[in-house]
């Protein structure tokens, strides 16, 4: 099959549409892992249902709400103090099972996490699971994710591509600071780093570490579940600032010295409102966001 050429402002990138050889597109250690995977969740899924109680299990659905989320809550409250293991690895294979197959509402299952298991443990149930679901998503997709990722978002993945070209030296920096913006979705990422040559020990990396200041936000904002009136309440200013910082810091490294300061002396002064702004203004450059400021900021 032909390649499919996409043209950017940086020049022709080329994204192979699929290899010309028959050559199957993992390596051993990647079969391994990935199948690893897939039998931890189905073993996981027969264990919980071979050892929990008899009880009538209807409550039992992917929360889309929050209130769903708080009926789930509620249920599993009482499940979690005597069959913690079995909620444990239910929660982990579920989990995992969204991340894998794009299933939407994976924040909702961190705000459960934070709820039923504390701070630390949900950081860490959150973070692990996660990751867990982002690679073996990252395997699946680089045998048949290639189609999708075409038909679904063209323009991203050509951009996409460019960058990783472009930071290949520093990828880990430019991976983390994906992970800690919204510059593009997480579901993303993990569909289309397989397709643009992203190694699999950077994606990891990039995921592990970069997952945690937003697992941290929600795991925590989970703990007072009855007090969220919506999702918008996740996330107050110093939380986004925060992250925002994280991320800029991370990417700093792959910024060229000379065009950043130079953007940098175009600034005047900076007020509380401009604090965001100052952020997007020195990513317009570097990533291409078509942001052209705001009313009320000084950039």
């Amino acid at each position: 099959m032909e390649n499919r050429t996409e043209n950017g402002n940086d020049g022709d990138v080329k994204v192979a549409a699929a290899g010309s050889d028959n050559k199957f597109p993992l390596s051993f250690w990647e079969v391994t892992v990935a199948s690893s995977v897939v039998l931890g969740f189905l073993l996981g899924l027969l264990g919980v249902y071979l050892t929990m109680p008899e009880s009538d299990y209807s409550f039992l659905k992917l929360p889309r709400s929050l209130e769903d989320l708080q009926i789930l809550r509620d249920h599993l409250e009482s499940y979690t103090s005597d069959y913690t293991a079995q909620v444990l690895v239910g929660y982990c294979m579920v989990y995992i099972f969204m991340q894998t197959f794009m299933i939407p509402g994976t924040v909702f299952m961190s705000l459960l996490a934070g709820s039923l298991f504390g701070v630390l443990r949900g950081v860490a149930l959150v973070v692990l699971t996660a990751t867990a679901g982002a690679s073996s998503c990252y395997f699946l997709s680089k045998v048949i994710g290639r189609p999708l990722v075409f038909s679904i978002w063209p323009d991203k993945l050509n951009f996409f591509q460019a960058q990783v070209a472009k930071r290949r030296e520093r990828l880990l920096n430019y991976m983390l600071f994906l992970r800690l913006t919204p510059t593009l979705p997480n579901t993303f990422i993990n569909v289309a780093s397989p397709i643009v040559d992203v190694p699999y020990h950077i994606f990891f990396l990039g995921t592990v570490i970069g997952l945690i200041p937003a697992a941290y936000v929600t795991v925590r904002a989970g703990i007072a579940l009855g007090e969220l009136q919506s999702l918008g309440d996740l996330y107050d200013f110093n939380s986004i600032a925060t992250l925002f910082l994280i991320g800029i810091v991370s990417v700093t490294p792959t910024l060229p010295s000379d065009a950043a300061i130079d953007r940098l002396h175009r600034v005047r002064a900076l007020d509380e409102t401009s604090a965001l702004c100052y952020y997007l203004y020195v990513l317009d450059w570097e990533i291409g966001l078509e942001w052209r400021g705001c009313d009320g900021c000084n950039l």
